[in-house]
């Protein structure tokens, strides 16, 4: 417990940091965390790191991030995501066919996947950062939130067990058993009390219902961002996607729900 709370300050006071300062230093950080998650998954599927396919896969993963430290750049016109998506694609189901198939199918889809899962949500966390003058505002409204949800989730869980108030309800004991129902109550609860504050320090960006309703929609979507994160690991037999923070596990540990609700956030318009 003391290493991990170590890191998470040391690490957690560094991110806040680089935030703050935002611009390339922020986008640069969050990069290279998707560098390093993409290699972490890389590794959970047993790639090698230098094959051609794993190569593409990286190459896609760097070109989802680019027209985020620049929005409005001439990039977005002509790499459209649908193109990207069908060009990287096409890359990695050629390295099949020239490799004859000791890149098969399977690991193809693996690297495609882990290359738009990891792309499309660090690129989303970049925009949010850098796009409009309320960057700041808002990345910092999404982002306490979760870290709200994920600790109010926990606290709410073990006060009720240990209090033995009642039997604790699992939440999805087959993919991660110490999540309750009720730490996911009180995830949402704090979540909301800590979005509500915004609509309190700036009424004119954010409405009140609006910053409920968003509180409500980070701890759910980032819960369910954590699940997907559990149940892929549990496939591959792994407890953490790697090591480098200690007594946290890898970025992808830590970023698991980052990654889910930053796109679902701007894809379904709520920023």
């Amino acid at each position: 417990m003391r290493t991990r709370i170590i890191t998470g300050v040391l690490a957690g006071g560094a991110f806040i940091g680089m935030l703050a300062i935002g611009g390339y230093a922020y986008a640069g950080l969050i990069t290279l965390m998707a560098l390093i998650g993409y290699d972490e998954f890389v590794r959970m599927n047993k790639l090698g790191r230098v094959q051609a396919a794993v190569l593409c896969g990286y190459g896609g993963l760097a070109l989802f991030l680019v027209p985020a430290f620049k929005p409005g750049l001439r990039y977005e016109e002509v790499v459209t995501p649908e193109r990207l998506i069908w060009f990287l694609l096409f890359l990695l189901l050629s390295v099949t066919v020239f490799t004859k198939n000791r890149t098969t199918v399977d690991q193809a889809a693996y690297l495609f996947l882990g290359a738009a899962y990891l792309g499309i949500g660090y690129r989303y966390m970049i925009e949010t950062r850098l796009t409009g003058e309320h960057g700041l505002f808002w990345t910092l409204f999404v982002f306490l939130a979760i870290w709200a949800s994920d600790a109010g989730a926990y606290f709410t869980g073990s006060l009720i067990g240990k209090a033995k108030l009642w039997t604790l309800t699992k939440l999805w004991p087959a993919i991660s058993p110490n999540k309750t129902v009720e730490g996911a109550v009180g995830g949402i609860v704090i979540a909301v009390i800590v979005t509500i504050s915004f609509h309190f320090a700036k009424p004119e960006w954010v409405s009140l219902g609006h910053a409920a309703a968003m509180g409500v929609v980070i701890a759910v979507v980032g819960t369910l961002g954590d699940l997907i994160q559990s149940a892929y690991k549990r496939v591959k037999g792994v407890k953490d996607s790697g090591t480098l923070l200690p007594g946290h596990g890898g970025i992808l540990d830590r970023t698991d729900s980052w990654l889910i609700v930053f796109p679902f956030l701007h894809l379904i318009g709520l920023l």
